[in-house]
């Protein structure tokens, strides 16, 4: 664990300066494996440095809030002193993977790999050979999560290890294309509210007397941070009611065990000056067949030869509101880790990262309630890349 006098505050570094994953030390991809080192798991490779914080620990809960950034956690202290304090006190920052979008994180922290590897590289992208976008929160059926994803995921290399592994989420998750790409192996338990999924995961993590893994999910304050904005009333409530899940699980914590909080990216609010509509603009439809990724990243798939018209056409109407990349330019820059030739199609010909504060809509061809959120996530600042790793001895 990093030195309490060498952890990075949130002034730190400028929320909006790009940010390149950590992968192999300090990303959301190194906390299963170094959980499962401090298990004693064969082969698991403890590159956070947990085991001699942890050593005789035999159970750990693992707990992922979505949508609680590092640098969100100062807007968040007033509503939340039990977060506040663990902070300041066992907290350090880590990266999580590229995209910093949800369906990317779960999988990366349930595979402990880069999103190259296990191939979710995006919220939503287009599936190869076909015309067809896959919502990765949508996901029922094809593809099959075990083509789709085909890494095998931490939970699993646990359980063959005989340790025993719970996931307790929300029931709707329960057997979904994302659920099973990111948590298969480990038995799953549904539990609605702070409430329920404090007690379940603390039943779990008590059950019985060899190594133990629980992992936890919880969506709320990502949830109201995109419907009503970071640091909003609603926002505030649901930081309240995370820090009521964190007393709840220190408290119950036996003392063979640990607690590791932590997220799947932050926010930031996109103020509506701030936003382009592919859909109203002839300029950015050109040439494009079939656009995935989210608001603050966008994969463009092109027709034949258009590739650097539509780069250049991007690049002409976005200006200083993003970097406009070709497929190969994007890996170049090492945010989504190596990637193989059979996940590189899922990419789009050219990759648009937005800047600072902007966002590219599309609000015909997508969902009309994403034109109108208030917070997004995806890109590679600051904000949106660094995540919490909070580690709670029992």
């Amino acid at each position: 664990m990093t030195d309490p006098a060498d952890r990075v505050t949130p002034d730190a570094v400028p929320l909006l300066s790009p940010v390149v994953p950590e992968y192999g030390g300090r990303s959301l991809a190194d906390v299963l494996p170094s959980a499962l080192a401090v298990l004693g798991v064969p082969g698991a490779a403890d590159l956070l440095g947990l085991a001699g914080e942890l050593a005789g620990v035999r159970r750990i809960a693992v707990l992922l809030v979505d949508g609680l950034g590092w640098y969100q956690i100062p807007t968040a202290a007033p509503y939340a002193p039990t977060l506040a304090g663990l902070t300041a006190t066992v907290g350090q920052p880590l990266t999580c993977g590229f995209p910093s979008t949800t369906p990317t994180s779960l999988v990366t922290l349930g595979t402990g790999t880069a999103s190259g590897a296990h191939g979710v590289l995006g919220f939503t992208l287009r599936v190869p050979g076909t015309d067809r976008v896959l919502n990765h929160i949508e996901w029922f059926g094809e593809p099959p999560p075990l083509r789709w994803q085909p890494v095998t995921t931490q939970l699993e290399q646990a359980r063959a290890a005989g340790v025993a592994v719970t996931v307790v989420s929300r029931p709707e998750f329960g057997g979904t294309g994302l659920t099973v790409a990111a948590n298969r192996g480990g038995d799953y338990r549904g539990a609605t509210g702070v409430d329920a999924l404090a007690t379940t995961m603390l039943a779990a993590l008590t059950a019985g007397s060899g190594p133990t893994l629980v992992s936890g999910y919880h969506p709320d304050v990502d949830r109201h941070g995109h419907l009503s904005g970071v640091d909003s009333m609603p926002w505030r409530a649901a930081v309240t009611e995370v820090d009521g899940l964190l007393a709840r699980l220190v408290d119950g914590l036996p003392p063979d065990a640990a607690l590791l909080v932590t997220a799947d990216h932050g926010q930031l609010d996109v103020p509506a000056g701030d936003r382009f509509d592919l859909d109203t603009d002839p300029r950015l439809t050109a040439g494009v067949r079939v656009v995935a990724g989210e608001p603050r990243v966008r994969y463009l798939h092109v027709a034949p030869g258009a590739t650097e018209d539509v780069r250049a056409g991007w690049a002409g109407v976005l200006g200083a509101a993003a970097r406009v990349l070709t497929r190969d330019e994007a890996v170049a820059t090492g945010w989504f880790g190596p990637v193989p030739e059979e996940h590189l199609r899922r990419i789009g010909d050219v990759v648009v990262v937005c800047n600072d504060t902007y966002a590219v809509l599309a609000s015909r061809s997508e969902s009309p309630v994403l034109s109108r959120l208030v917070a997004f996530h995806g890109a590679d600042t600051a904000a949106e890349m660094t995540i919490p790793l909070l580690v709670v001895r029992g």
